[in-house]
């Protein structure tokens, strides 16, 4: 099966979240079970690629036209890459924002790109299936049930939108479609009309094929008043053709066994090396290492009230009570940076903070912190916790979205389980979900059960993109037309 993807960002070209770990490690997955797999996406700057393979396409954008190029991102793991090139909408400091705000045209960068990968598929390639991610290309199945539903080049081709997190729509004033040269039938309550501006998702949502999520509970929740973030309804019109497929992760970055940047490499046979990791863990926070038989608490996360953090504000002074340290990692919003950085004063022996994103200590706290926090208000998938499981770092973490689908609830009259959880967003859940974590810690033997079964489990890419594959089959009895001759994906 020949599949393309369209995204705006992907590792290890681009990044700034998750979205970008699935599109860079997805593809391979299935480029190993057999298929052909390209991936279309905007060539930011500092991207290298050549040769040019289609020197301009005309886009029309209002009452302009503008001519990006097509260039070639090479192959890698047998995953073709194009990059979208047009230097002034792409060639910047940052993906989609300054420290000012958005990027005040991301209405036109991104039409562009989605316009783009039509012609695209049209000049240089014909898949089987178009999978399509997030706002940034949303547009991609509304442009293809509007101004290219009669065009024969795109007849039958199945389109896929996977949904990463509902709270990044692409709303924009209602002036940008004429700004962008789309029809104004296209502002209406069934198309992308939204609260009197155009929502990109929510086209998405209406004229795709299928739609996937992350996590099978993320994909209830968002079909709730609570997580729908005003599109519940919406969602609700297309829960037949909706599905959550947990994001897998690539173990060959995240196994304490093959980690480059740990201090001791480990397994489950040799969990007693874990010590080295902690001891060095907390010399590189500046805190005592004198005592290693004391939990200590990993956080890695962006600090904000999506990620829980407003709970933790809410007990900080009941949770520096317990004997226990904690080393957290990210950045955020300002009144959580600044909530750590007084109690990492107050108690400089227990609490440290580095402000800063930081891939090695990422690695460092996965591998020697003896519980991972995770006590978000929602989370679509979260890749933390999972790559927690792998170190045998036991994850506390709130009963959400793929937080609840990959953590199971330890009981130690069985010895089953992986982890804690929490359902009430609460500081009072927090803390009490947190205390049975530390108790069980105090029993070695229970503990080290509860690493080995963390250990073993297994969230590899290669179920999901099986799941996604079967997916992809689903769409093509109705729609299949034979791909063109010049297709190369």
């Amino acid at each position: 099966m020949r599949i393309l993807f369209a995204a705006s960002e992907a590792t290890p070209f681009a990044k700034t979240g998750g979205l970008a770990d699935v599109v860079g490690a997805l593809p391979k997955a299935l480029a190993r079970l057999g298929h052909e797999v390209a991936v279309v996406l905007p060539r930011y700057r500092g991207m290298q690629g050549q040769p040019v393979l289609i020197r301009s396409l005309t886009i029309p954008m209002g009452s302009t036209l503008r001519f990006p190029g097509v260039v070639d991102g090479g192959k890698a793991d047998r995953v073709q890459f194009f990059f979208i090139d047009d230097p002034q909408y792409f060639d910047r400091d940052q993906l989609y924002q300054t420290s000012a705000g958005d990027y005040p045209d991301n209405a036109a960068r991104f039409a562009l790109l989605s316009r783009a990968v039509i012609e695209l598929i049209k000049r240089l390639v014909r898949p089987d299936v178009l999978h399509c991610h997030d706002w940034q290309t949303a547009l991609v199945p509304t442009l293809m049930h509007s101004l290219y539903q009669e065009d024969p080049a795109l007849e039958g081709l199945p389109v896929v939108l996977t949904l990463h997190n509902l709270g990044y729509q692409g709303l924009f004033p209602k002036s940008c479609l004429a700004d962008l040269g789309l029809p104004e039938s296209l502002f209406r309550i069934d198309a992308l009309e939204f609260w009197g501006q155009v929502n990109y998702l929510k086209g998405g949502f209406l004229f795709s094929d299928a739609i996937t999520t992350v996590s099978k509970t993320y994909a209830a929740e968002i079909q709730t008043e609570e997580h729908g973030y005003g599109l519940e309804g919406v969602i609700r019109s297309r829960s037949g053709s909706l599905t959550g497929i947990l994001n897998g992760v690539d173990y060959t970055d995240w196994d304490p066994l093959l980690d480059r940047y740990i201090r001791s490499n480990y397994d489950s046979d040799s969990l007693e090396k874990k010590l080295i990791c902690k001891r060095d863990l907390l010399e590189s926070f500046g805190l005592p290492a004198d005592d290693l038989g004391r939990p200590l608490i990993g956080i890695v996360s962006r600090l904000t009230r999506q990620k829980g953090f407003d709970l933790v504000a809410d007990v900080a002074d009941r949770l520096v009570r317990f004997d226990l340290q904690i080393v957290a990692l990210g950045t955020g919003e300002p009144a959580y940076e600044e909530m750590f950085r007084e109690m990492a004063r107050l108690y400089p022996n227990k609490i440290a903070v580095r402000i800063a994103y930081d891939n090695a200590l990422a690695h460092k706290i996965e591998a020697g912190a003896d519980i991972f926090l995770m006590p978000s208000r929602y989370e679509p998938c979260g890749l933390n916790q999972i790559y927690s499981l792998k170190y045998g770092t036991i994850p506390v973490v709130r009963a959400t979205g793929g937080l609840q689908d990959t953590i199971e609830p330890f009981d130690p009259a069985t010895g089953q389980g992986t982890g804690f959880k929490f359902r009430k967003y609460s500081g009072q859940a927090l803390l009490d979900c947190l205390a049975l974590a530390l108790n069980l810690y105090r029993d070695p033997r229970a503990w080290r059960q509860l690493q080995l079964n963390a250990m073993s489990r297994d969230f590899s890419w290669q179920r999901s993109a099986e799941q996604y594959a079967r997916l992809y089959e689903s769409l093509r009895p109705a729609r299949i037309v034979a791909a063109s001759p010049s297709s190369n994906v």
